[in-house]
């Protein structure tokens, strides 16, 4: 997958993150990130990747995820090893 596919399929998540009020707040407290630090670290691939590292957390949350944007349920792993930090099993 190229970065900038990886990159798409990351702000996809973004969106389905910040839709949710609780997915928000989940989002919020998990990393710290204020809301603010969005719109900024949506220019990021990093802040991208960790996008997908919450979304790959939570197997429902990413199935839904997944099905909303018609994607097969691999894409947000294949995704994250395309952009900066993944982990090596990624």
């Amino acid at each position: 997958m190229t970065p900038e596919a990886a990159q798409t399929i990351a702000l996809q998540a973004l969106m389905y993150i910040t839709s949710d009020d609780d997915r928000l707040s989940a989002f919020v407290a998990k990393t710290g990130v204020g809301i603010a630090d969005l719109k900024t670290g949506a220019q990021d691939p990093a802040f991208l990747g960790g996008i997908l590292d919450f979304l790959l957390e939570d197997e429902a949350a990413l199935l839904a995820f997944c099905e909303d944007n018609y994607l097969p349920p691999e894409s947000p792993s294949r995704a994250r090893a395309a952009l900066p930090g993944a982990a090596p099993d990624w």
